[in-house]
C-alpha cells in the first residue's frame, strides 16, 4: 500500500511538473511575441484592416526563431498527452492544432501592437516548431514510442509489409509537396496590396531621385522575346495587350496624370510640380515627386495572383551620383518594405522584387546592372518577371540582362529551406525503412533510392519549370540532409529497441 501511495505521489509530482513547464512555455511565447503589451485599437478598424495587416512576411532570422520558440510547447504538450495515454494520431493532431491556434491568436493580437507586424508565415513556422517538439520528445524521450518501434521489429514480416504501399504513396506525395513548396518561394503572392505607387521617392520622402520620367506602363503578365522586341520598337505595342494592363501613365507637363488603363488611381504631386521643360517628360526631384492618390490595390492583387509582371518606363537621370538607391519607381510603404523598386545607385541600375525568397525589402536577392546611368539621355527600360526569372532590357533587345532568383538564393535561406524540405522526408523515410527491415533487398534499395530521389526530383523540377542551371552542389546538399537524418534516426531507433529487447 505504501509503495502504491509513493508511486501515486511521484506520478502526481511529475504530472504537476509537466503542467508547470507547459504553462511556462506558453508564457514565454506570449512575452516574446506581445511584449510590451501596449495594445491600441485603431479608429479605422475593420475586417479589411485586419486582413491587410497580415500581408507581411518573415525574415530568415524570424523564421528560425519562430520554429525554436514553439518547440518547448510541442515537447511538453506531448509529455502531458502521453501520460494520459492519448492515441498517436490524436496526439499529433492536438499538438499541431494547439500550436496553430496559439500562433494565430498571437498574430491577431499583434495587429493591435504598433511595434509588431502580423505575419502568416509565423503561423506556419510556429506550427512546424510545435511538431518538431513532438518529434524530439518521441525520438529521444518517449518510452511509448520506443515500444512502438519494438512492436514493429517483432511484428510478422508479411503483416507489416502490407502497410508499405500506403507509406510509399505518402512518401511520394510528401516529395511532391516539397517541390511545390520550393516553387512558391519565388511567387509574388506575398505582395502587399496596401502599398502605393511612387515615382521619384519613397513614401517617407527620404530616397529622392532627380531626373525625368515620360511613361510608366505595368502589365500583370510577362512577355516573351518577340513581344519585348515589339514593345521596344513600337510605342503603341501595349495597346495590343490592354486586358493585361494594370497601369498606363503618360507623363507630360500637365498636372493631371490619370491611369489610361482605368485600373489604378491617378498620380498626384508631393510638392509643387517643376516648370522645367525639356521634352523628356515630367521632372522629378526631392522637392516634387509623384504618388498614387490611394494604394494601388488592383495592381498589387492582379500581379500577386499571376506572379508575373512587365514594367516599361522611359527615364533620364540628371545626376550620375545619386545613391540610396534613389527611387525611380517604387511600390512600397517605406525604405525597408516594398513590392517592387527600380532605383539608381551611382551609375548602376538597381531592381528589387519582393518574393518569399528575396524578403520583405526585396534586398536578399536583387539585380544590379552597371553603367546604365552614364549620361543624361532618355533610356527605355523594360522589365519582365515570370517563374523566378527577371529579365531586363535597356533600349534594345541586345542590351539584356537576366537573374534567376532560385539560382542566386542566399546560402542561409537555402540551408533553411533544405532543412524544412529534407528533414521531414528523412524522418518519413526512416519509418518506412523500419517497416521493411526484414526484407533485406527491398530495404537496401529503399534506403538508396529514398535518399537519392528527393534531391534529384527537386533539382529536375526547378531546372525544368524555372530555367535555372543544374547545380550538383544543390543535389549533394539535399542528399546530405537526407542521409544524415536517416543515419541519426536509425541509430537512435536501434538504441531504443536494444534497451527494451
Amino acid at each position: 500500500m505504501k509503495r502504491n501511495q509513493n508511486s501515486q505521489i511521484k506520478n502526481s509530482s511529475v504530472f504537476l511538473r509537466d503542467w508547470t513547464l507547459f504553462a511556462i512555455s506558453i508564457l514565454v511565447i506570449l512575452v516574446a511575441t506581445l511584449y510590451p503589451f501596449d495594445f491600441t485599437f485603431p479608429e479605422n478598424f475593420s475586417i479589411k484592416y485586419l486582413t491587410y495587416s497580415f500581408h507581411n512576411h518573415s525574415s530568415l532570422k524570424d523564421k528560425v526563431e519562430n520554429v525554436l520558440l514553439f518547440m518547448p510547447l510541442g515537447f511538453f504538450c506531448t509529455s502531458l498527452l502521453q501520460k494520459k495515454r492519448t492515441k498517436l494520431l490524436v496526439e499529433i493532431l492536438i499538438v499541431i492544432f494547439l500550436s496553430a491556434l496559439l500562433s494565430t491568436a498571437v498574430e491577431i493580437l499583434q495587429a493591435f501592437l504598433p511595434i509588431r507586424t502580423s505575419t502568416p508565415d509565423d503561423v506556419i513556422n510556429n506550427t512546424i516548431g510545435g511538431f518538431a517538439g513532438w518529434l524530439f520528445f518521441n525520438w529521444f524521450i518517449s518510452r511509448r514510442f520506443a515500444n512502438r518501434l519494438v512492436r514493429i521489429e517483432n511484428s510478422a514480416s508479411n503483416q507489416v509489409f502490407k502497410k508499405v504501399p500506403v507509406f510509399l504513396i505518402g512518401y511520394i506525395l510528401l516529395n511532391l509537396l516539397t517541390i511545390s513548396f520550393w516553387q512558391s518561394t519565388t511567387y509574388l503572392s506575398n505582395w502587399n496590396p496596401t502599398y502605393p505607387l511612387l515615382i521619384g521617392n519613397e513614401l517617407t520622402g527620404n530616397r529622392a531621385w532627380k531626373g525625368y520620367v515620360s511613361e510608366v506602363i505595368i502589365a500583370d503578365r510577362a512577355i516573351d522575346t518577340a513581344e519585348v522586341n515589339r514593345a521596344l520598337t513600337n510605342r503603341n505595342y501595349f495597346n495590343d495587350i490592354k486586358d493585361s494592363l494594370v497601369a498606363d501613365y503618360q507623363l507630360d507637363n500637365t498636372s493631371d496624370y490619370k491611369d489610361q488603363s482605368g485600373n489604378t488611381p491617378k498620380l498626384v504631386w508631393r510638392g509643387q510640380p517643376s516648370e522645367t521643360k525639356e521634352g523628356k517628360g515630367v521632372f522629378i526631384s526631392s522637392n516634387n515627386w509623384l504618388k498614387s492618390a490611394t494604394p494601388v490595390y488592383q495592381l498589387n492583387k492582379r500581379i500577386s495572383k499571376t506572379s508575373e509582371f512587365t514594367i516599361s518606363t522611359t527615364i533620364a537621370t540628371t545626376d550620375l551620383n545619386q545613391t540610396g538607391p534613389a527611387r525611380i519607381i517604387s511600390i512600397s510603404d517605406d525604405p525597408v518594405r516594398r513590392n517592387f523598386t527600380l532605383g539608381q545607385e551611382g551609375t548602376t541600375l538597381n531592381i528589387r522584387v519582393r518574393t518569399p525568397a528575396s524578403g520583405t525589402n526585396g534586398s536578399d536577392i536583387q539585380m544590379n546592372i552597371p553603367d546604365v546611368f552614364v549620361d543624361n539621355k532618355l533610356h527605355h527600360i523594360l522589365i519582365t518577371y515570370s517563374q523566378a526569372n527577371l529579365q531586363v532590357y535597356i533600349d534594345n533587345l541586345e542590351n539584356s540582362y537576366s537573374l534567376n532568383f532560385l539560382q542566386f538564393m542566399p546560402i542561409q535561406y537555402k540551408l533553411f529551406y533544405y532543412f524544412l524540405t529534407f528533414i521531414p522526408l528523412g524522418i518519413y523515410l526512416t519509418l518506412l525503412t523500419l517497416l521493411v527491415k526484414k526484407r533485406q533487398i527491398i530495404h537496401r534499395w529503399l534506403i538508396v533510392f529514398g535518399i537519392l530521389l528527393p534531391s534529384l526530383m527537386l533539382e529536375a523540377s526547378l531546372v525544368s519549370d524555372n530555367g535555372k542551371d543544374v547545380s550538383l552542389r544543390n543535389i549533394l546538399l539535399g542528399i546530405l540532409f537526407m542521409a544524415v537524418t536517416v543515419l541519426i534516426l536509425r541509430i537512435r531507433a536501434a538504441v531504443l529497441v536494444k534497451k527494451l529487447a
